[in-house]
């Protein structure tokens, strides 16, 4: 296993935590995992969390300002905003209005 490989499946361990109706950002996975400048990367494990042989719910992932910037990773061209939606997201111009009260950051959450 190489090194990515290895914190992809960290990143994939925080994000099935991920409550439904709620949302994370890259970051906040990053600073939970101890790499707080990794948000590109954490953004690359979602990339391929689809090769992933358990279900990833990679939709729950935002960046900090909310916006869907890994929706077009996703089948169809609103399936991201979709599947959030369901979950209670109100989205408006790819961006998560309500970010405030979906945010859960795995640090609090879950504890260092």
């Amino acid at each position: 296993m190489n090194r990515n490989e290895g914190f992809f499946q960290r990143v994939y361990e925080v994000v099935l935590l991920v409550p439904r109706g709620r949302v994370t950002t890259y970051g906040a996975i990053a600073r939970y995992l101890g790499s707080p400048g990794a948000a590109r990367m954490v953004g690359w494990a979602m990339n391929q969390s689809h090769t992933s042989s358990e279900y990833i719910p990679a939709h729950r992932v935002v960046n900090r300002n909310g916006l869907l910037t890994g929706k077009h990773h996703f089948d169809g061209t609103n399936l991201m905003q979709e599947m959030l939606e369901n979950e209670g997201a109100h989205i408006s111009e790819n961006r998560i209005l309500n970010m405030k009260e979906m945010f859960w950051d795995p640090v609090e959450e879950l504890g260092l």
